[in-house]
């Protein structure tokens, strides 16, 4: 049976960001994807937004990662060009009684080490956006947006550089822990399967992350590893122009289940709105728009850019986010662990990782890479 040193399953922004950040020469290092290309589930269908750090709990990963890989990927734009844009947030109070929120998250954002942030009044939001309408907002500078295809591209590049290869069309069906080491069963086909043995395991499957411990061995539910699947759509405002309605990403102030749906200027300065937020059963995941909801998309999005209509509103994409949290349910943190104390030395869980995944991915695979280097 061939070895290998690691095996990461999955390679979306998270498993490709862990790909680059362990290889070296000496390693053999493996990744697996399923699907033809990388990226192709929740990495690629998301805002495609660099987030401050701003709504999570202080102490927990989410904020950690977050600030860390905010900064790194404005680092790596600068010196690899890939293409970001730090256009500025402000998260906007239609009403008065919206206003302590905005508080609220000022409080967590300076507990996260997020200092530029402040609290604007209506004035001066009429003066940065005066399209937008609201009494009072957060604005936070260092929010921006990326190209979240060539932020993968470039850690789909250094990982190679280093080493490590990348296979795709190579659904994992099943991981056996075979005494120290793991037997990693692949199959694209009932004709076309083989094992490998790994001394180490990132798993990194998004969607099926949670499968994947299961199929090692781990009690998911014992452990609170069984994912929540929640659906977000997106719509674009019809024509180039809508582009210069706003210069920043306009935020709502934030429900329980999600960050609302906001007004996202794209790479190519046109708006897109979104994401919606709705649970739905693993077996019945899709990416569909429902086009009868542009209605219900402009209709929150009317609280703070008026001018929009429900007419100039056509369908985008969808992503699926795999949470910890259902709905009504306390906030729940990213898994990134290292799964010894179940009994599964050199196992490496990353469960969990919804917003902000993207944002905290080179910070999570900086973490990957110290586990690893622990245990290995």
């Amino acid at each position: 049976m061939e070895e290998v040193d690691i095996c990461i399953v999955g390679c979306g922004v998270i498993g490709l960001a862990v790909a680059a950040g362990i290889s070296k020469p000496g390693r053999k290092v493996i990744a697996l994807e399923k699907n033809a290309g990388f990226g192709e589930e929740t990495s690629s269908r998301n805002s495609e937004v660099i987030h401050a750090g701003i709504y999570y709990p202080a102490g927990s990963l989410k904020a950690r990662f977050c600030v860390e890989g905010r900064d790194q990927i404005y680092a790596l734009s600068g010196k690899w060009g890939i293409p970001t844009k730090k256009l500025g947030k402000l998260i906007v109070a239609t009403v008065k009684e919206e206003e302590p929120e905005l508080e609220v998250l000022l409080k967590h954002g300076l507990a996260n080490g997020v200092t530029d942030l402040r609290i604007i009044s209506g004035k001066e939001l009429k003066q940065l956006e005066p399209n937008v309408r609201g009494t009072a907002a957060l604005y936070s500078p260092s929010t921006g947006i990326l190209d979240s295809h060539r932020l993968m591209q470039f850690f789909l590049g250094q990982a190679q550089s280093k080493g490590a290869d990348i296979v795709f069309n190579s659904p994992v069906r099943k991981i056996q822990k075979v005494g120290e080491r793991y037997a990693v069963s692949v199959s694209s086909s009932e004709s076309d399967s083989f094992t490998f043995s790994a001394r180490a395991v990132v798993n990194a499957a998004g969607l099926k992350s949670h499968r994947m411990a299961e199929s090692v061995g781990m009690d998911i539910d014992k452990a609170g590893y069984r994912l929540k699947f929640c659906k977000g759509e997106y719509f674009r405002v019809r024509g180039g122009g809508s582009g210069q309605w706003v210069k920043r990403l306009i935020y709502p102030v934030p429900n329980k289940i999600s960050l609302g749906i906001h007004v996202t200027p794209d790479m190519e300065g046109n708006l897109r709105l979104g994401p919606s937020a709705h649970y739905l059963d693993e077996a019945g995941l899709d990416y569909e728009v429902d086009e009868s909801a542009c209605e219900a998309f402009a209709k929150d999005t009317q609280r703070f850019l008026p001018m929009l209509k429900s007419d100039q509103l056509v369908p985008d994409t969808a992503g699926i986010r795999p949470k910890l949290q259902g709905p009504k349910e306390p906030f729940r943190d990213f898994v990134v662990c290292e799964e010894s104390g179940k009994g599964f030395p050199r196992f490496i869980n990353l469960i969990g990782i919804d917003s902000p995944g993207l944002t905290s991915s080179p910070a999570i695979a900086d973490e990957v890479k110290r586990l690893i280097d622990v245990c290995l």
